[in-house]
């Protein structure tokens, strides 16, 4: 409760009122999904990397760098692909639903967080439609506008779950 309770206050002072109503929001949303949700600024853009074939499908990746509003350090965001608005098999780049993502743009995120060759967060996408768990929460990225507004998730294309069912 009492790290709740810090966010909002961060958040609070990063957006102000109607803002910290709009980020309190999404931190329930994400808590409620089982993940764990960071916002911040954009300090190194999108970045296409290579990943594993399931099914044909190549399951690349966008890593981007953000720094948290929470604490301050500078969080690898990485982002599967297939989740992505616009993606389309065997795309060798990032996908145009990501690529708009800038330096000193703000996003907010809900994911999981890992500490493998530094900090970072990822399953910030849909977990196409399973019981949320901490080590699979049902993830989101999401832009911030001027006013604070987040926009819509950006990482919820279901097209490609089947890849995912066993």
């Amino acid at each position: 409760m009492k790290r709740i309770l810090l966010s909002l206050a961060l958040l609070g002072a990063v957006y102000g009122s109607g803002g910290a109503a709009l980020a309190a929001d999404d931190l329930a949303q994400c808590a409620a999904s089982a993940g764990t949700y960071r916002s911040g600024v954009i300090v190194k853009g999108p970045k296409f990397a290579h990943g594993q074939f399931r099914k044909g499908v190549e399951l690349s990746h966008t890593h981007l760098k953000m720094k948290a509003d929470q604490d301050g350090q500078v969080y690898d965001v990485a982002i599967d692909n297939v989740f992505a608005q616009g993606f389309e098999p065997g795309q060798r780049s990032v996908p145009a639903s990501l690529e708009r993502i800038r330096v000193n743009d703000r996003i907010a995120v809900c994911g999981q967080l890992y500490t493998r060759g530094g900090v970072g967060i990822h399953w910030v996408h849909t977990n196409c439609g399973k019981r949320p768990t901490p080590d699979k929460p049902d993830g989101w990225i999401k832009l911030v506008g001027a006013d604070g507004k987040t926009g819509v998730n950006l990482e919820d294309n279901g097209a490609y779950c089947d890849l995912f069912k066993h």
